[in-house]
């Protein structure tokens, strides 16, 4: 086989791998925990029974590469907001970003988030995927210490998970019926920006 065949072969499977990941995503979305299957991934994804199976034998094989790929395309959302990316350092544009992020997250993505808090809450359950989860979160938090640094937070390490769990339940909870986002728009944003200017000390 050809060196350019070879790699060709790789990205091939990579994306076949990807694909089969989005679609335990939608499953998940979907169905919930118990309704993911590889059958269930399988149809889907539009695939021939067994080939979920194929590249995630066991359930856990499964469970671990969705989070993967829920973080890879968290991330690639987070890349497209340089503010919230730590390249800025005005709170006011970090506020707004991470307000247009919370819109996108609860319109266009909320089946990824919705599977996300599927997979979170197996976790308190599942010792093997908290595991996973827990890699995600390290990830997550150095995000937002670099985004809260550059902003010029007086704690970064402390406040990096306060700033997680607020727009993280500002998705969930408008995502459960509990709490819709504050109409209009800018109001999600002057409230961002309130928290922010709280964790630099500074008032304007």
């Amino acid at each position: 086989m050809t060196e350019g065949r070879r790699e060709g072969h790789v990205t091939d499977t990579a994306t076949r791998r990807q694909h089969v990941a989005d679609a335990a995503i939608a499953t998940l979305a979907r169905e919930g925990m118990r309704g993911l299957t590889h059958r269930a991934v399988d149809q889907t994804a539009g695939l021939p029974q067994g080939s979920c199976s194929y590249y995630f034998r066991t359930r856990q094989a499964l469970l671990q590469a969705t989070v993967e790929r829920l973080v890879e395309v968290d991330t690639a959302d987070l890349a497209e907001h340089p503010a919230i990316s730590g390249r800025s350092s005005e709170p006011g544009e970090v506020a707004a970003a991470a307000a247009e992020v919370v819109r996108y997250w609860t319109t266009h993505a909320g089946d990824r988030m919705r599977a996300r808090y599927e997979l979170m809450l197996e976790a308190g359950r599942r010792p093997e995927l908290r595991a996973a989860l827990d890699k995600a979160r390290d990830h997550y938090h150095g995000l937002a210490e670099h985004v809260l640094t550059t902003v010029g937070a007086t704690d970064p390490v402390a406040q990096a998970p306060v700033f997680i769990a607020c727009l993280d339940g500002l998705v969930f909870r408008h995502l459960t019926g509990a709490d819709p986002l504050p109409e209009p728009a800018g109001r999600l944003d002057g409230a961002l920006l309130n928290l922010l200017r709280g964790f630099t000390g500074r008032r304007h």
